[in-house]
């Protein structure tokens, strides 16, 4: 077996994305026990951020050990039992997943759909709310499989006049983009650790308020072999131990009780790029997000693509190409990779091989890099036959980062 070696790669996927080198020093210290006071530190430091990151007072901060369908599935095997009203209003891949988890969980799931690469007006969900009265209503803010970014700031609200709990899938925006946890009134939201944070895939950072806990903690099984006399179980509890929030809400909390071996190095990448974030500011880093998005779509539409629904609900670090005709979208994306050590990707379902996804998300939403991209990405379409004006790409893609800056909260307040 030869010696490691990995192949320098320009990443501009919607996920996983270029690692910043500050996180991967991180990532390079020394193991500490999970009980260590350094290390139990390092945790209680990681829910502090996390509540900051999605502008919340909720106690329950914190990692899920696993990727964001891990967070996803904890959060919805948590909440949902068998018999309960689930609705989710499905645009693209990943309310689908929604579909998935509650169904496994046993839910009643009701779906409303939207033609991919469009939104929901929210009065649409509000009126199936006001009329199933669901439990439960799962939705994706930023949907990765079409580009857009869904508007849920009045769901919440909606939901809870009726007893229901909001869960959302904030996985690709949360970092790029507001999450307004509070504000918005939303129950339980999931992160992502490879999207806009910019760490590696395999840890997630979730939160969920006072009212959601209660909820789960009635269906509350503190496993055998560390259950003590005043630890009862529910009726119908958590299916899976490993991603029961109940007994992880132990594992964080001052009680500690074991339940897993804490990915130790993954804590301390969560914790450099929670604090690189933190330290750089939540509204400079939606702007930034948002500035790098503007200059891409100005030098693609430049070099003479088309913009995939472009001013329709954008999610500010995913533009989507249509391909232009008679090119094998597949077959461009493996030379580019392969020719140019460039990488986007495709798409699923209805949109597979008619747009590509292109990722600006954290340490890739610079413009160096973005340069880098246009420069490379124009030459493999003209390689490849395609037309493309790759000097006015060049020249608007630089035309919007000369621009004067903005005020901090003036281009985030245009979402």
């Amino acid at each position: 077996m030869s010696e490691l070696k990995i192949n320098h790669r320009l990443i501009m996927t919607p996920g996983p994305t270029m690692v910043d080198p500050r996180v991967s020093q991180a990532m390079s210290n020394q193991i500490l026990g999970q009980f260590d006071p350094d290390f139990t530190q390092i945790m209680n430091d990681n829910m502090a951020m996390i509540r900051k990151s999605f502008h919340t007072k909720n106690q329950w901060a914190f990692p899920i050990d696993g990727t964001s369908r891990a967070g996803n599935e904890a959060i919805i095997g948590s909440i949902v039992k068998p018999g309960d009203s689930v609705l989710v209003p499905v645009f693209g891949r990943f309310g689908d997943l929604f579909v998935e988890l509650a169904q496994r969980a046993g839910g009643r799931v009701t779906t409303m759909t939207a033609d991919w690469g469009t939104v929901f007006d929210q009065d649409q969900i509000i009126s199936e709310i006001k009329r199933l009265k669901p439990k439960v209503v799962a939705i994706v803010h930023g949907e990765t499989s079409t580009g857009r970014l869904q508007p849920i700031d009045r769901l919440g609200k909606a939901i809870h006049e009726y007893g229901g709990f909001l869960v959302v899938d904030a996985v690709a925006s949360y970092m790029g983009t507001p999450v307004e946890v509070d504000r918005w009134e939303l129950d339980a939201v999931v992160g992502g650790a490879q999207k806009c944070l910019s760490i590696p895939s395999g840890i997630t950072p979730i939160t969920f308020n006072d009212r959601f806990a209660a909820e789960i903690n009635q269906r509350k099984r503190v496993e055998q072999g560390v259950r003590t006399a005043l630890d009862q179980s529910g009726s119908q509890f958590i299916t899976s131990n490993y991603l029961d929030l109940t007994q992880l809400q132990d594992y964080w909390s001052p009680r500690r009780l074991n339940h897993h071996t804490e990915a130790t190095v993954a804590d301390y990448g969560l914790h450099e790029g929670l604090r690189l974030a933190l330290h750089e500011g939540l509204p400079a880093r939606f702007n930034r997000h948002l500035r790098v998005h503007q200059a891409l779509n100005a030098g693609l539409t430049a070099m003479g693509l088309t913009i995939y629904h472009q001013g329709d609900h954008e999610m500010p670090m995913v533009t989507c190409v249509q391909i232009p005709d008679k090119l094998d979208g597949d077959a461009f994306r493996q030379s580019l990779l392969e020719q140019f050590g460039v990488e986007i990707s495709s798409s699923f379902g209805s949109l597979q091989g008619k747009i590509w996804r292109i990722g600006t998300m954290g340490y890739s939403a610079q413009k160096g890099f973005i340069l880098t991209f246009i420069a490379l990405f124009g030459a493999a379409l003209l390689q490849a036959g395609i037309s493309v004006d790759l000097k006015a790409g060049l020249d608007a893609t630089q035309a919007v980062f000369e621009r004067p800056n903005a005020p901090v909260d003036s281009l985030v307040s245009t979402l």
